[in-house]
């Protein structure tokens, strides 16, 4: 895990160097995947050029957790409720549509899209680059909002299960209470576990070592019906040259 570090912290001091940007904005939601992202790039660029945002949709079930992880690494932080912008979304949905409700899918997915909007502009307007603070286990399942919590400009934890990432929290030396706390989306009242209906261990088993467990012909389903989240839109081959190929 020491090493590791050493290899992320080089990551992101290289990629944002090069990309010309002046530091990072990141959203901070009390949980320990922005906790242990953001504390990697406070190692990489400086807590003075890292910038913690924490967004409530109303009311937000870790948001005293979420401020003192901002405190803890000494960064710059705002509160910004979006609240507003995620009414006003979903009551021109049912009026342009003409119903009453929107399915619970479209309701969930409205406020990681916001805060990924809300995040983007305050980096265009600071200079800064977006993190992306997705982990491996929750991405190979699709346990993201396409477009919403799933990009960024640069992701430090995209190759990490979660059981690594609470591993890299501990050897950062960060409190334990906080790295080891059960995840939770602080919206549905249920961990994330009760809600994908089996536990990280078992994820992340089954993704490092090929441990098959009960739950594997769920999780191995999850996985075929999110690769739409894991790869760019399809796009129409018009099958001619190109001589500006990346």
């Amino acid at each position: 895990m020491k090493k590791l570090k050493t290899e992320i912290v080089g990551f992101i001091k290289k990629y944002v160097a090069e990309s010309g940007a002046k530091g990072a904005v990141i959203g901070m939601s009390g949980g320990k995947d922005s906790f242990v992202a953001a504390a990697l790039c406070c190692e990489a660029l400086g807590n003075e050029n890292v910038f913690g945002v924490i967004m409530p949709d109303g009311k937000m079930q870790d948001l005293k957790i979420a401020k003192e992880e901002c405190e803890l690494l000494k960064i710059k932080y705002k509160v910004i409720n979006i609240a507003k912008i995620t009414k006003n979304i979903k009551k021109n949905t049912q009026k342009s549509l003409k119903i009453s409700l929107l399915s619970d899918i479209t309701t969930l997915n409205i406020a990681p899209r916001v805060r990924m909007t809300v995040l983007y502009s305050l980096a265009g307007t600071l200079g800064y680059l977006v993190v992306n603070t997705s982990n491996l286990s929750e991405t190979m399942i699709g346990y993201t909002t396409k477009w919403g919590d799933n990009v960024g400009d640069f992701a430090p934890l995209a190759s990490l299960t979660k059981t690594e990432v609470c591993e890299l929290g501990i050897e950062m030396g960060l409190p334990q209470n906080l790295i080891l706390k059960k995840p939770a989306d602080g919206l549905s009242g249920q961990t994330d576990e009760e809600k994908i209906g089996f536990s990280y261990v078992e994820l992340d088993n089954l993704i490092r070592d090929g441990k098959y467990a009960k739950n594997c012909e769920k999780i191995l389903k999850m996985q075929k019906n999110s690769i739409h989240k894991r790869t760019f839109p399809p796009k129409f081959d018009l099958k001619r040259k190109n001589y500006l190929q990346d």
